[in-house]
């Protein structure tokens, strides 16, 4: 289909979103492009003379929702109100108020029970009365003049829909200009955080759960601007304390630079900055895991990456787009300290039962400032702080370090070394022992020392240690929080291997304090 300023996205967005559909598969693609956007609750009112095409579409949209390209979807012209389920459980309502009298007819057929928890599409909407819920209307008109066939749509957004179309509008205007428009669109599980990824697959190319890296599918990336939270402390909201990216320009910015190293971070195809949409190359899935856990070789090119990228000067500011720089924020002694309180605010009240006396609180916290002041880097670098198993993915067909394809580094930071190293070989998902991560230890200061002769593994090995814990002491606060504020509960599954984790580095001399802090107030987790 063809919409009005996907070529010439400088031009002034209108209010309202206008479209020339030449012919009725334009329409049936409207009608499922429109299906990805709504949720239960919204009500998509459909306008227009008979003929005008608001069955097609709704009929292509419903389809979508269920799943069934072949589903029967008749008119509801005599049964007023239909029903569906959607392929993910959702309710669906198709009413048509053609024969509709007067409103109050709604109330006997039990329209407004069901459309509160549903999506609903309704043709003839000018009869459903006055309504407080999220509205799409597309209103549809037959345009003979440019071909048999051919409609005219105008599309606009009340109740809260408004930003949802005006983002839809704008991936619909990038994937036609990327040339992913005809891509099939499937949902893509997502991490803790609030993007959103698709992968987008061309007709062309494979269905397959385990994708390859062969240009017929790429990543959708849905990353609106983060609103600021609550203060939490000193008028900062938590994403500003930790370093959290604010918007998709981080991510940009470091993707460009990873690559210009020549790591295998995904090429670029498509981009919206202001709305926080990028398609992305699809580097597959095939993990750097098994069912027995890491893949030693995987690993190990996993950890010859990290050192390479640690004995590389580094920028700290990264360009991203005409005039726009990306500055990596440092990973400072508040963002550190701020992240072990997660241990105290969630994961001991929650996990342990335990509300710690404000004294004890207090020297947990100086007690993690004093051990995390002593261990600056002599020369801070790009730390990707989510640097494990989830987000490496193995490209066989690449060479030497391509092979380790990077992914899910918008939080980067520029902080110790040593603390991607710790993400890699304390992984809260998989499990590896003491005594491969000390053998992948020993590779990443062999190679470190072949770059940097004067490597000091001495002062390394003490900021692993630290960092290990800090790291496991806030990854059970978070996985906690996710369990009790998100109801997330499935994090709580690695909560033992992350305590052996934090156990195992309590045992470093550096962190003795704790350890006695640790067996005194949570003596169930260190003993």
């Amino acid at each position: 289909m063809n919409e009005d300023g996907a070529d010439t996205p400088q031009r002034e967005v209108k209010s309202a979103w206008e479209i020339m559909l030449p012919e009725e598969s334009a329409t049936e693609d409207l009608g499922r492009f429109l299906a990805g956007l709504l949720v239960p609750g919204d009500i998509v009112a459909l306008s227009g003379g008979l003929g005008g095409g608001k069955t097609t579409l709704a009929r292509a949209l419903i389809r979508e929702l269920v799943g069934d390209p072949d589903l029967d979807v008749p008119s509801p012209t005599f049964t007023l109100i239909q029903p569906y389920e959607a392929a993910d459980g959702r309710a669906i309502v198709h009413a048509d108020l053609y024969r509709l009298r007067s409103p109050d007819e709604l109330v006997e057929l039990g329209f407004d029970e069901m459309a509160e928890t549903a999506i609903t599409l309704v043709e003839w909407p000018e009869r459903l009365g006055p309504r407080d819920a999220p509205m799409l209307t597309v209103d549809l008109s037959l345009r003979a003049e440019f071909g048999d066939g051919a409609r005219f749509a105008r599309i606009d957004g009340s109740g809260g829909m408004a930003a949802r179309l005006k983002r839809a509008r704008a991936l619909r205007i990038l994937l036609v200009r990327s040339g992913w428009d005809e891509a099939t669109r499937i949902n893509m599980q997502g991490d803790a955080s609030s993007r959103a990824y698709e992968r987008l697959v061309k007709p062309d190319g494979k269905s397959a759960v385990l994708m390859k890296a062969d240009g017929t599918s790429a990543v959708l990336m849905i990353s609106p601007a983060r609103a600021d939270g609550p203060p939490v402390r000193n008028g900062k909201p938590y994403s500003a304390i930790v370093k959290l990216a604010e918007s998709v320009h981080a991510f940009v910015g470091m993707d460009r630079g990873l690559r210009a190293l020549g790591f295998s971070a995904p090429r670029i195809y498509g981009e919206d900055l202001a709305e926080g949409l990028l398609i992305l190359e699809d580097l597959g899935s095939e993990p750097v895991v098994d069912a027995n856990g890491p893949r030693p070789e995987r690993y190990a090119e996993a950890v010859r990456l990290l050192a390479k990228l640690h004995a590389t000067a580094l920028p700290g500011v990264l360009p991203v787009a005409d005039g726009v720089d990306h500055v990596l924020p440092p990973y400072d002694l508040e963002a550190l300290v701020f992240e072990t309180e997660l241990l105290p605010d969630w994961y001991c009240p929650a996990i342990r039962g335990a509300e710690l006396p404000h004294a004890a609180r207090s020297e947990f916290v100086a007690l993690w400032a004093e051990v995390l002041d002593s261990i600056k880097p002599p020369r801070p670098t790009w730390t990707l702080r989510d640097y494990h198993s989830p987000n490496l993915i193995w490209l066989p067909e690449r060479e030497g370090l391509e092979r380790i394809g990077v992914i899910d580094f918008q939080d980067a930071v520029l902080g110790h070394p040593a603390y991607d190293v710790a993400s890699l070989l304390q992984d809260a998902r998989v499990d590896a022992t003491a005594e491969f991560e000390l053998r992948l230890l020993g590779l990443y200061v062999r190679e470190r020392r072949a770059r940097e002769p004067d490597f000091d593994m001495q002062a390394f090995a003490r900021a692993y240690a630290v960092l290990a814990a800090q790291r496991a002491t806030k990854i059970l606060g978070i996985f906690a929080r996710l369990d009790r504020r998100d109801g997330k509960p499935g994090y709580l599954a690695h909560l033992p291997r992350i305590e052996g984790y934090l156990t195992r580095n309590l045992a470093h001399p550096a962190l003795t304090r704790l350890r006695l802090w640790h067996q005194e107030h949570l003596p169930d987790l260190v003993p």
